[in-house]
């Protein structure tokens, strides 16, 4: 594996810099007759230039390596083979910028009216973990922030969540640790293997990539790592902490949840599973595919059924999950090239909705359908930005649910046809409840109570313009995220072919190829 380094330690001050942020806002938040606009402000400064260290990472991101890039090593616990291992790559990348993005929006758009400073140190600190998770390389370093991330979530659910928050808190973290466990069981015995067959300890993937392991021993490490990822993404049938811990949440902790903290799940399946387990990836992908298939159909069919906003949401987002997981095992260089940019996609349009749907209850104090109608009226705006994300989140050519959703199908149907085909289905469902939904809270006669519902003011409409300029951008012109995960995926689907003795259909390269060469065409001036 390939890997590239830089002077500056851009990851580990990524990685840092929300931390050291989180603690100023907690000792800002001790200081006594301080104005609170001053911490939130703080905090907001902290996550753009957070967001500023991300962008610069992937404006000098090589587009010619399928490799990690920025790597930073050094020494933490050597006697036990542990070390400070950070990198990116094509596939981490655009997940480190999804979570750059949506934390400065959070704190500026999902603000609490109770305890700012504790809200945002929490959120800070979540935001470390994050971006941690997302350029570990080191197994344990990877661990150790991927279980961080339940504590800051913990205490945003349970001190500023709604009516059941305590329930919902504490099944999400019963939840989510439980399946911990097998992932650390599963580092242990990859490491120990290792180390065996080598004389080293190490838990450093690239190097852990190379262990070999029986089948049986493969397929029981593959179901140790991905019931933690299955849990965490989640996946069906594991996703059954996810309606209430997202309903329950704040506004900022639903967005987080669902658009950044699910993508741990499936980039923990597609960084280590793949990498490590290539050969009970390939036995397994059936379970999984018909897994995900499953997750697609139950998510739209319980959405369909749904009266409340956050939960028509929150079964969306299952079924969207299940549709990068489509992706993934479909071991196509489209599938997995979709599943990626899917799981950015998703994690704009869930964010934005979630953000909306925050909004709506701010002013009406529900979240029900039942009891909002003809918002459009009083608030046009409102109802104009809903209808992008929500046609987004359909799939509209234009927007960019469209782009990896087509390459996740076009991607499975050349290697598992059959799926490709019953996963469909969610598409025409994911129509159904959404225009439905829209339907019901934007048009209709308004009534009284929501005649004088207010419209977005300009300070909303500044945060929320970010999200609705990208997810326009990325439907119209993907290449540029294309170019850069492509190199990684490449990589990835030949490692996995290599393992396995199989080849994706030369058709597979061929089209996304042609994908993006159509992608070209339309940026050339016309003459």
């Amino acid at each position: 594996m390939t890997s590239a380094t830089h002077a500056f330690p851009y990851l580990t001050v990524l990685v840092l810099l929300p931390a050291g942020g989180g603690l100023a806002v907690a000792l800002l938040g001790a200081v006594r007759d301080l104005p609170r606009v001053v911490v939130e402000w703080f905090g907001i400064a902290v996550s753009l230039a957070t967001l500023g260290l991300a962008i610069a990472v992937a404006a000098l991101f090589a587009t010619t390596t399928g490799g990690f890039q920025f790597v930073s090593y050094h020494v933490w616990a050597s006697g036990v083979g542990v070390h400070w291992e950070l990198g990116v790559d094509g596939i981490s990348l655009f997940l480190v910028l999804l979570a750059a993005v949506l934390f400065p929006i959070v704190l500026a758009g999902a603000r609490t009216r109770t305890d700012a400073p504790s809200f945002i140190a929490w959120m800070l600190l979540l935001e470390c973990a994050c971006l941690g998770s997302f350029v570990s390389v080191d197994l344990i370093l990877f661990f150790f922030f991927f279980e961080l991330t339940l504590v800051p979530s913990y205490f945003i659910i349970s001190g500023w969540g709604y009516a059941r928050r305590a329930y919902a808190a504490v099944k999400f973290f019963v939840y989510t640790f439980l399946g911990s466990a097998f992932l650390l069981v599963g580092i242990l015995v990859v490491a120990f293997v290792h180390k065996e067959q080598t004389g080293v300890l190490t838990f450093s993937l690239p190097a852990l990539e190379h262990t070999h392991f029986s089948s049986a021993g493969g397929i029981l490490l593959f179901l140790a790592f991905t019931a933690a990822f299955a849990i965490k993404a989640p996946l069906f049938p594991f996703h059954t902490w996810s309606p209430d811990a997202y309903t329950e949440a704040p506004t900022g902790g639903s967005m987080v949840l669902s658009a950044v903290l699910a993508k741990l799940g499936t980039y923990g399946i597609l960084q280590f599973d793949l990498r490590l387990f290539p050969r009970a990836s390939v036995d397994l992908a059936p379970l999984l595919l018909t897994l995900a298939v499953v997750g697609i159909l139950y998510g739209a069919i319980v959405a369909c059924a749904q009266r409340d906003l956050k939960r028509v949401v929150t079964y969306s987002s299952l079924a969207q999950m299940g549709f990068v997981a489509l992706g993934i095992f479909a071991f196509t260089t489209q599938g997995l090239t979709g599943g990626v940019l899917l799981m950015l996609n998703h994690g704009l349009i869930t964010a934005a909705l979630f953000l909306l749907i925050g909004w709506v209850y701010e002013r009406r104090q529900t979240w029900q359908v039942t009891e909002l109608r003809g918002l459009q009226a009083p608030a046009p705006v409102l109802a104009a930005v809903f209808t992008v994300v929500m046609l987004a989140s359909i799939g509209l050519p234009g927007l960019n649910g469209f782009v990896s959703e087509f390459l996740v199908l076009s991607g499975t149907f050349l290697t598992h046809r059959w799926w490709a085909v019953v996963a469909t289905a969610g598409v025409v469902l994911a129509a159904v409840y959404l225009l439905w939904a829209y339907q019901q809270v934007f048009h209709g006669k308004v009534d009284l109570a929501n005649s004088t519902t207010r419209d977005l003011s300009w300070a909303e409409r500044v945060v929320i313009a970010p999200l609705i300029i990208v997810i326009v951008f990325l439907g119209v012109y993907p290449k540029p995220v294309l170019d850069r995960i492509t190199p990684t995926v490449n990589a990835l689907v030949a490692q996995v072919d290599a393992a396995t003795h199989t080849h994706q259909p030369a058709v597979a390269r061929r089209g996304l190829a042609a994908f993006h060469d159509a992608q070209a065409k339309t940026k050339k001036p016309s003459r």
